[in-house]
């Protein structure tokens, strides 16, 4: 199932044009297993994802939350985005030009069956987010120094546990 899903990911960013995978980065492991990277932040520090004020996101965000579902925190790039509620974490990667064509990808924590978080130190200002998921495999994020990662962490361990 994960290497369909690996295939499938692929051909999608190959299909919109994209040459380097810019939202689905798949990468063959050693034994055999895939990992997938959703939005690709290894790009320099203007691709770390950092923390904005308020819900700027809201108006595209909003109809897809249920009822009761609460934000938490939105983190940006230049133009993606994830979005943190207290059941899920929304990727969102902006496509074309002018911005409006956006592909949403939703990470529910019922599915994280563990995560790893790095936090900021002296020399290395940035933090990280790891989580793995059954059936669709590694996903890393990336934060730019200052980032609450502790408060993520939390949030994703009352969601799993």
């Amino acid at each position: 199932v994960l290497c369909s899903i690996a295939s499938r990911f692929q051909y999608r960013a190959k299909r919109r044009g994209s040459r380097n995978f810019h939202h689905y980065l798949c990468r063959q492991l050693k034994g055999g297993g895939m990992e997938i990277f959703m939005i690709d932040f290894e790009n320099g520090s203007v691709f770390k994802l950092r923390r904005v004020k308020g819900f700027p996101s809201e108006k595209f965000i909003g109809p897809l939350l249920v009822p009761g579902e609460q934000f938490i925190g939105e983190y940006q790039t230049v133009r993606d985005y994830v979005v943190f509620t207290d059941k899920r974490i929304l990727s969102v990667n902006v496509q074309g030009i002018t911005g409006k064509k956006k592909d949403c990808t939703i990470l529910p924590y019922s599915r994280i069956q563990a995560f790893s978080i790095e936090t900021s130190g002296v020399i290395d200002m940035d933090s990280e987010l790891d989580l793995y998921f059954s059936g669709l495999g590694h996903v890393h994020f990336e934060f730019t120094g200052g980032s609450d990662i502790l408060q993520i962490g939390q949030m994703i361990s009352r969601n799993i546990l």
